[in-house]
């Protein structure tokens, strides 16, 4: 029985940004809770942080998703009872 799990190999053509080093990554160097990716190009992994940035901008001004109104009494923001 190995003492060590075997690293994921990288792969070519996938790239990651390293949310702990800062860098782009050609297939997945760092543990997965330290990348973002994989993304198609290398540019498209660099603008990682913008990117993620520009989807919370979206989320946060949906029209569809109104979290700061109860819709009643005990409600809360999940519209679910407790």
């Amino acid at each position: 029985m190995a003492l060590f799990k075997k690293r994921a190999a990288g792969k070519p053509g996938e790239w990651y940004y390293c949310l702990q080093h800062g860098k782009v990554e050609e297939g997945p160097q760092c543990r997965a809770a330290d990348r973002m990716g994989p993304y198609a190009t290398r540019e498209e992994a660099a603008h990682a942080m913008e990117t993620a940035a520009e989807r919370n901008r979206e989320w946060q001004n949906d029209p569809r998703w109104n979290d700061d109104v109860s819709d009643g009494p005990g409600q809360g923001s999940t519209g679910r009872e407790p």
